[in-house]
């Protein structure tokens, strides 16, 4: 009776887990629709409404992988139940207190104590293993974290910087005669600025998120998954000095009009899909070295094992 008293328990944890997030959903309904709201209409936020899908989904893909039992680590799960609780008392306290919060700083505030809810749930009623075989997925959820407005103008700043010096690089090797004066380049017809708005943090980051994916996806190999991700930085770099460039030469070789056509307002997608080339490209050859290592490694065990059996 014992036993079967605690298999019901067992079994019922991932029921009450659902339950669990049904509730969360429930209590931070208006703050996860402020967030939608402000995904929808925000080009840095949009890849928000895209991350809890992408959990799922992963977590679907690792079902057989997943522990089967089931059992409450409540040690574990207190690190993100405070975390979430601060979150929370800080998001509420400082708006309701008249303090000068951002909506965006807000609702940053509010999915992070979402987020850390979810984990403690995990650890309540999954249990340490099962977290820890469920860590990606879950992880993953922290990008559904609007980027607090600090953080993004630092990202934008240091962006747009780098991206001068690689647009610098681009003009000098076409030989194109510039004058720069910091940001700004005077090129013949037209003088341009690198401005905030051309920073591309937001393609940067999205292709920051994609390279984790397509790591944890493709990759088994910690190194290389680093390699990947780290690549990215550069990546995006170079990639934003490109658009520049290619702006640049466009308003020289057909006109300064060409500083007010689709490739400069929406061209964006465009550069980002042809940073996606690289990366892919990447993935693959890296994956093929796994593969390679995979396969010398098994064919020096297999003559390893016959030496031995022979001897």
């Amino acid at each position: 009776m014992c036993i079967a008293d605690h298999l019901w328990r067992e079994a019922g944890r991932p029921r009450a887990y659902v339950i669990w997030l049904v509730s969360l959903a429930a209590i931070f309904a208006r703050p996860l629709y402020q967030l939608a709201i402000l995904a929808a209409g925000s080009s840095l936020h949009s890849h928000i409404l895209l991350i809890p899908f992408v959990s799922a989904y992963l977590i679907y893909l690792q079902r057989k992988s997943l522990p089967a039992r089931y059992y409450s680590s409540p040690g574990f799960a207190v690190i993100p139940l405070v975390a979430g609780s601060a979150a929370a008392a800080a998001g509420w306290g400082l708006r309701s207190s008249g303090w000068p919060l951002s909506e965006n700083d807000y609702l940053a505030l509010m999915a992070l104590s979402f987020v850390c809810f979810i984990a403690a749930g995990g650890f309540l009623f999954l249990g340490r293993k099962w977290m820890a075989a469920a860590a990606f997925p879950i992880a993953f959820l922290i990008f559904m974290i609007p980027m607090p407005d600090a953080m993004a103008d630092s990202l934008e700043t240091g962006s747009k910087l780098a991206s001068a010096e690689a647009a610098n690089l681009f003009f000098k090797i076409s030989g194109t005669p510039i004058l720069r004066d910091g940001n700004i380049f005077q090129l013949p017809n037209i003088i341009i600025e690198v401005a905030q708005e051309c920073s591309g943090i937001r393609s940067s980051w999205v292709l920051f998120i994609t390279s984790l994916l397509g790591a944890h996806l493709f990759l088994k190999s910690p190194w290389r998954q680093a390699v990947l991700v780290a690549f990215v930085i550069p990546l995006g770099i170079v990639r934003n000095g490109f658009r520049v460039f290619v702006i640049g030469m466009l308003c020289v070789h057909i006109g300064p009009a060409m500083i007010h056509s689709v490739i400069h307002r929406r061209g964006g997608p465009l550069f980002f899909a042809l940073s996606l080339i690289p990366l892919f490209l990447l993935i693959w050859w890296l994956r093929r070295g796994e593969t390679t290592a995979d396969s010398l490694r098994k064919l020096i065990g297999r003559k390893f094992y016959r030496r031995s059996h022979h001897l």
